[in-house]
């Protein structure tokens, strides 16, 4: 089965060697071809990007405006959404060693930099190479990301956000933004209600890295945001707050009018008390209201599975949200299939199945699993 690393291939090094051949005079095409393809295959997938990168910034001109002039014209004219390296220039996977070279060798021209890295992201997300301006100058990156904002180009606005986010899977943490994440709030304030909703789903994913170290931040940045909200924004903040609704954070839970935890938990069965790795847990429940008017109520359910030193460790997923009317009994079933998945491992013994309603933790019910 393909795995991320072989993006990284012979075959994209061959085409950007094409490229760089009908560019640059000097290139020495075999030289850079046995430098690298032979190696290939004993890397993982950052240490193949960071083989092209070293190599590209030993052969590209050392001149800045020189560099970026040659960058540039290896690029495709007219970037497809496909993002695909072809005769016409390289897009996609082919310019990510790229803009790695902008990133890690390009600090000392700052604005020209980070305007390549503009040019760049269309075709191939910068997210990655624009944090070491952050982590150099922070001010400075920021005033020059903050006149994106309004840019034609949702690629570009969407860098805005996903290349500062302090948490950023895959790539370098932000220290300074994780521990005051103020500066960058007006950028995103800017961004929430942008025509794309692939940048409303970075600033989303910006917000939930920011909660898990300042959840009242985010909180009352909810409250604030859902005033006169369009649907689309209420869709960003929910899922901006997905981690903090699942944990029950109180002044989270206020803002989308969770607060209320007028019921009762009258049963939660299971099915079967016994099941093996990869057949489905069926449970149901069973809901009274107690409120004098009707209420929301956001069900979510934990599945406390079994570690390997026998102690039992929560996982939150969520089930669904209802309108309860006052006094009123809903009946409520669910199907979870418990089959192996690459993140996790399973161990027999007893699981443990709850309920989180509004925050609060109701039910418990035990079941066997066998592998």
């Amino acid at each position: 089965m393909a795995t991320i690393k072989d993006h990284i291939s012979e075959q994209l090094v061959r085409c950007l060697a094409n490229h760089l051949q009908a560019h640059l005079s000097s290139f020495r095409r075999s030289e850079f071809e046995q430098l690298i393809i032979p190696k290939l295959p004993a890397l993982e997938f950052k240490q193949r990007v960071q083989l092209i990168t070293d190599e590209l910034h030993r052969i590209l001109p050392a001149d800045t405006r020189q560099r970026y002039r040659l960058i540039t014209a290896l690029l495709q004219p007219n970037v497809t959404e496909d993002r695909q390296s072809n005769e016409y220039g390289l897009s996609g996977w082919g310019t990510l060693p790229l803009c790695a070279v902008v990133g890690q060798y390009g600090q000392s021209a700052f604005k020209q930099s980070m305007e390549m890295l503009k040019a760049l992201t269309p075709h191939f997300s910068a997210e990655f190479d624009v944090r070491y301006f952050l982590l150099a100058d922070q001010s400075k990156a920021l005033k020059i990301l903050s006149t994106w904002v309004q840019s034609n180009n949702h690629h570009v606005r969407r860098l805005v956000s996903e290349g500062t986010r302090p948490r950023l899977p895959w790539a370098m943490q932000l220290p300074q933004l994780i521990a005051d994440p103020t500066p960058v709030l007006p950028l995103l304030t800017a961004l929430r209600d942008d025509s794309e909703e692939y940048v409303r789903r970075s600033v989303a994913n910006h917000l939930n890295d920011i909660a898990k170290d300042h959840p009242d931040l985010v909180a009352d940045l909810a409250h604030d945001w859902l005033k006169d909200a369009t649907p689309e924004r209420q869709k960003l903040i929910r899922h901006a707050c997905r981690t903090l609704i699942k944990q029950g954070h109180p002044n989270t839970l206020a803002a989308f009018g969770l607060n209320t935890r007028e019921f009762e938990l009258i049963d939660l069965k299971l099915k079967q008390r016994q099941i093996c790795l990869g057949e489905t847990l069926d449970f149901q429940c069973k809901l009274r209201s107690t409120a004098s008017t009707g209420q929301t109520l956001m069900i979510d359910y934990l599945l406390h599975f079994r570690k390997a030193n026998g102690q039992q460790k929560p996982k939150v997923f969520k089930w669904k949200q209802i309108t309860l009317a006052a006094g009123k009994t809903v009946e409520l079933s669910r199907r979870h299939a418990i089959r192996s998945i690459t993140t996790r491992r399973y161990y027999e013994g007893l699981q443990s199945l709850s309920l989180r309603i509004n925050g609060q933790d109701a039910g418990w019910t035990d079941f066997e699993l066998t592998c």
